[in-house]
Parts: structure tokens; sequence; C-alpha cells
């Protein structure tokens, strides 16, 4: 229910400014226990409101972790779950972006500037949107406003400069004297990355420091809430794109104006341990300006009059996903309770080090593969170039870098046996669309993705079902298999086929009937046969990824095509792809990426 408000001004709103950094988990600031990133802005904020130790992107990367903060709902749900997105998402009849329930009652909305949406945006979300969006444009002094304003100075982009930079520009961050992750290689690329991310740490602040002054010099402060976070994590090696911390874990730190620090049941300058992610920002604001929180909302109000410490105590769960990331597959589930963190790779054959050419763009990137097959790093180093686990599940009280996976000690067994539960019972109340391949999802479901997986409930949990048989051995998993790859439907066959590559070369005796399935109408079907016998080894892959690929069934068929052939061109795997068996070797947008790639054209 909404509040009102009972000692603000009669009739008065609170104002809200978002301030968002780019590519920004809380790891490299001060302010969180880093050892360098002086933050005294954000410092500043936190000391007359709130630091929260326990924020979450939902989504480790822009455009989905954007649309999941703008519009509350969890993106497999509604089908918005890939970046860079094929095909706009629609939201269901009556639910729009949240800013526009703020703006039909009365209040002034801005962005200023970077929108990024895997959705349809609609009508009426904001007054304005550009680089020259502010809250000084609004209609008079009167009218309360939301302004969200994205500095872009620690994108993942400022850390892609050329090898004259270790001379031409030395960060002021000493890089002898940082700290690198375990699973980095400690080189001085990976320490110059480092130290040079530092720098832009402290600039974002700078930027910050000039927007509060703004609302400072037009008196606003006394009446306006600042949301500082940053837009998912990132941005060293293993942190955007993936489901670790330091891909989710996220800065946020609000400041309580004067005029609300009465009503906010919370000590102002604490630090809160509770769990709130970017599904609970929005029904966060309209909480406080004294709105109903749409029902269609995955999130809670965290904040408010009626928000008390004893409410927030309950709070200590996330969930987090990922999916394509530009032209990198991999479907990917996470679920933290606590500081207990349970990581499910539906694909697990596929490295995290897969090729995306944007990411090896950066040196330390580069470099780290380099080393990688002169067998030059430890174990903890050589695990995001490998294989993982099916299941990987994290004590991160004793494992802040999640390097030590759980899931074979038996003294974890029951707390692997609920994150497991805790996370399955998770996708099958959302109705997971990425039980979907992408290219059926983007046909059939994008008018209305949510509530075509309330129509497809059945159908989505028997293919999460089918999935999940990569976590048995495979003496218990085979007749259910076997009756799986004779199924009618080419969905649970494709989620067969999968399993059996998840499984490996326990799975051979399947080997003659994922033969049959490279005969297969469905082409998904094909590749993923193609895709299980290559891994064990008794098949070259290749004739039928060029045979889909020429066959022309779309972008997407063709990128989840040439996701398999890049995981099989890797040296190690030993088919590298030859793009002159293609009618079309050259491709577009995320295809073209993968063209590239194999061409040499980088």
């Amino acid at each position: 229910m909404p509040f009102t408000p009972a000692t603000a001004a009669a009739g008065e709103k609170p104002n809200f400014v978002f301030i968002l950094s780019e590519d920004n988990s809380k790891h490299y600031m001060e302010l969180y226990g880093s050892e360098y990133g002086a933050t005294p802005t954000i410092e500043s904020l936190a000391k007359e409101g709130l630091l929260f130790r326990h924020a979450f992107s939902n989504a480790p990367v822009c455009s989905v972790a954007r649309t999941t903060l703008m519009t509350g709902i969890l993106a497999p749900k509604a089908g918005f779950q890939y970046h860079r997105k094929h095909t706009l998402a629609h939201l269901p009849e009556g639910i729009q972006m949240w800013p526009a329930f703020l703006r039909q009652a009365g209040y002034y909305t801005t962005n200023n500037n970077k929108k990024d949406y895997n959705v349809v945006e609609g009508e009426g979300v904001w007054d304005e949107s550009s680089k020259n969006a502010s809250w000084r444009n609004r209609p008079s002094d009167d009218t309360p406003f939301f302004h969200m304003q994205t500095f872009g100075v620690t994108h993942e982009s400022s850390l892609h400069f050329p090898k004259e930079a270790f001379t031409e520009e030395p960060p002021k961050t000493p890089a002898t004297d940082v700290y690198v992750a375990p699973y980095h290689p400690d080189t001085p690329t990976f320490r110059f990355t480092q130290a040079r991310y530092f720098d832009r740490i402290e600039q974002v602040d700078q930027q910050i420091g000039k927007l509060v002054d703004q609302l400072k010099a037009d008196n606003l402060l006394e009446n306006t809430f600042i949301f500082y976070f940053g837009d998912h994590g990132g941005v060293l090696p293993r942190g955007k794109g993936y489901l670790y911390e330091s891909g989710l874990h996220v800065p946020l730190v609000i400041r309580i104006p004067e005029k609300w620090r009465s009503e906010i049941p919370l000590e102002i300058g604490s630090k809160l341990d509770a769990f709130v992610s970017f599904i609970d920002f929005g029904p966060t604001l309209l909480h406080l300006a004294g709105l109903k929180v749409p029902g269609a909302l995955d999130g809670a109000p965290f904040l408010g009059p009626d928000i008390t410490p004893a409410m927030l105590e309950y709070r200590d769960e996330t969930f987090g996903y990922a999916d394509r990331f530009d032209e990198k597959y991999e479907m990917c589930r996470s679920l933290r309770k606590g500081h207990f963190k349970y990581i499910r790779n539906f694909q697990a054959y596929y490295p995290d080090g897969l090729q995306n050419n944007y990411r090896y763009r950066m040196l330390a990137y580069a470099e780290w593969r380099e080393l990688f097959r002169k067998g030059e790093l430890n174990e903890a180093q050589s695990a995001f170039f490998k294989s993982k686990p099916a299941e990987m599940l994290f004590d991160l009280r004793k494992d802040p870098h999640e390097i030590n996976n759980l899931t074979n000690d038996p003294g974890h067994a029951a707390m692997l046996e609920s994150m497991r539960d805790r996370l399955n019972r998770k996708m099958i109340a959302i109705n997971d669309l990425s039980a979907y391949p992408e290219s059926y999802m983007a046909e059939h479901a994008l008018k209305d993705g949510i509530a075509y997986g309330q129509e497809h409930t059945r159908e989505i949990k028997q293919l999460i079902n089918v999935a999940n048989l990569a976590l048995l051995p495979f003496e218990q998993a085979e007749k259910r298999l076997t009756r799986a790859m004779n199924s009618q439907s080419p969905l649970i066959r494709y989620w067969a086929l999968t399993a059996c590559s998840v499984l490996g070369k326990e799975a051979a005796p399947m080997a003659d009937k994922a033969r049959q399935q490279l005969e297969a109408e469905d082409p998904l079907v094909r590749v993923r046969a193609a895709e299980f016998l290559g891994i064990l080894g008794q098949q070259d892959p290749r004739p039928t990824f060029y045979q889909v690929l020429n066959e022309n069934h779309g972008d997407l068929v063709a990128l989840i095509t040439l996701n398999a052939a890049a995981f099989f061109h890797d040296p190690s795997n030993g088919y590298p792809f030859d793009v002159t068996q293609l009618k079309d070797p050259e491709g577009k947008n995320e295809v073209k990426r993968r063209l590239d790639f194999f061409a040499n054209r980088l």
C-alpha cells in the first residue's frame, strides 16, 4: 500500500536522482574495502544516508541490467535477457517502465542519457531523454522530478588501450601496489589495467561531485533522494558478462534528504546488509512517492517510513542471469542466499573465456589467454579457459573470489541440494523463457513474453527438467535421456543433447541416438547432436555447422551455430572453422563478429 508522508510538507513529494557509473562493481572502491579507488563525493553521500553492502544488478551487462532496472521485471520472465537485442520484447498491456507512473503522478522525468533497452519503451516514460536533459528544464520549481544520469568514464572501453599506453599514459595509482585477484595472472599488464581503472573510479567521483553541486546550487538537496550505484559489475576480466560477484555485486549509496530523515526509520550513516536488486529500485521510488506498486513488478520497496530495520533483515536472496553477450552464448543462472552462492551452467562445456571479440580488445584478456595456451597459469588462473562444472557452489565468507567449488564436498551436500532446488523453483516460477533457444523465443514469445510463459508453464518446466538431467550420474539419467531423445518435440531433444554434452564422455552410450538426430528437421537439434559427437571425439561437427548455416535459418540460428563452431575452433579442440565453406562468408551484426574472428579480419 502507498503511504502518506507524515512530517514532510503537506502535499509535497520528494525528488529523486539516480546516478550511475558504468561497468562498476563494488570491488574497486575504497568505500567498499579496496586499497584504492577513493570516492570522497560518494562517501559524503553515504554519511548523509545509507550504504548497502549487498546490492545486485541481476544481470552482468548493460542492456539486460538496465532494462531490468527500468521495468522492475526479471529479464528471462519477459524475454529481454539477451545482449545485444535482436528483437525487442513487449511488456504486458497496462505495464510500462516505472518512470511513466511517476510522470502520470505529476513528476518531471528526465534521462541523461543512456537507455539501451531491450523492450519497447512505450509512450510517456520520459519528459526528456538527451544529453541536455535536466531537472532544470521542468515547468516550475514546484514540480517534483526524477532525473537519471549515467557517467561512462568507467566503461569497459576505457581499458581498451594500446601497448603504447604503458609508457605514454602511466596511471596515477601505483600499479606495483594493487591487489591482483587469485584467478588473474600477476603480470604488469593486469596491474597496469587495474591501476588505470582505479584512476577512472576517482574521475567518476569528481563528475558525481559536480552533479551534486548543481543540486545544491538549486537548493534541492533537502528534498531530493540521491541514489548512486554501478549499472552492473566489471570490468577487469571475469567481471562484466559473468555471474560471479565481480559481475553482479554493485555499490549502492543513498543520500536521504534532510526533510525525510525523521521519516525513514534507519540510522543515517549506517551500512546495511539487506539484499537489494535492480528489480527493487523502481518499486522503492514509487513507494517513496506515495504511489501503488503495480503487481506485475517483481521487486519490492526497501526504503520508506514503513520499512523498518527488522523488515530488512529478511532480505538475503538475489537471482542472477546471463545468456548471450554480443555473439557469445551460454545460459547461466545464479542464486545467492546469505553468504552462499550457487551458479548453474546449462552449457558447462563452454569455457568462460570463449571468444567474444569486444572482450578480447582488452590487452589483459588477450594476455591471459596467451599465458593459458603457453601452460604458464596455475589451476585457479586456468579455470577461465576450461569447461566448467554444471553446478558451482561457493561460500563467499571464506571464498570471496569464487574459486573453491564446493559441489563435491560431502559437508555441503545439503546446502547444494537446497540451493539447486531454490533456483529451479525460481526459474519455473518466472517461466524462464531461456528454456527456448533465442531463435524460437524471438519468433513465438516476444509480443508478450510474460503471457507466453504463463501459457506454456508446463512445457517450460519439462524443458528445464530435461536440461537438469545433466546433474545426474549418467546411469541414473540414461533412461530419461533416451525417452527425451525419442520425443516428438525438437525442444526436448535439443535439451537432451545439450545435457549429453555436459555429461561428456560419460554419456558416450547415447552416441548412436545422437547420430540419428543429425538428420532431424530442426536445425538446432542437428547442431546440438554434432556438438555432442564432436565433444566425444567421434565425428567432425563442422559439416553439420556448414550445412545449417548455408540453409539460412536466420541470424539467431546462425549465431547459436557459430557459437558452437567457436568452441571447436579453439586450438585445444582441433576443428578450425573455414568461412570459405559458407555461401555468405561476410554476415552482418553479431554474425559478422563471429565470421570476422574466424577469417582473422579483426
